[in-house]
Parts: structure tokens; C-alpha cells; sequence
């Protein structure tokens, strides 16, 4: 007797929860929205100094020199 059509339920419209676990990378407390991935302005400002100071370096591995290349540049072979 009962269809799913018949459900006189009112429908609410609920905003999706969104839970997020993330940490700041600086201190490690919960994320503040305003300054995501960080928690504060000081954290934030903390991670900019570090890459303005160049703190933060990606490596670099050199390639190895080819046999009978002096290094120089194309013209010196002149």
C-alpha cells in the first residue's frame, strides 16, 4: 500500500558537512579557513620567509660531464 512517492516527509535542504583533518604545516593545529593550509597569518607568514630566504630547495643532481667536454661553450671550439 505504501509507495515511496506517498512520503509526506518535508525534504530540507541541508548544506553537505564537510569535515576536514587537516593540519597546519607549520604548528600543527587545525586549519584555518581564512588562511588554508595554514591556521594563522603568522604560519603563513613564517612558510613565505622561508621560501623568500630560499630555505626551501628543491635538489638537483648534475649531469655527468660527457668525455671530451671541456665545459665551455660552443664558440671556444672555434
Amino acid at each position: 500500500m505504501s509507495s515511496s512517492s506517498d512520503d509526506s516527509r518535508p525534504v530540507a535542504c541541508v548544506e553537505p558537512v564537510r569535515v576536514s583533518a587537516a593540519c597546519c604545516p607549520e604548528c600543527k593545529k587545525p586549519v584555518d579557513p581564512r588562511y588554508r593550509p595554514f591556521c594563522s597569518k603568522r604560519c603563513a607568514d613564517v612558510d613565505l620567509h622561508r621560501w623568500m630566504s630560499e630555505s626551501y630547495r628543491v635538489p638537483v643532481l648534475d649531469a655527468p660531464e660527457q668525455a671530451g667536454d671541456t665545459g665551455g661553450s660552443p664558440d671556444d671550439k672555434k
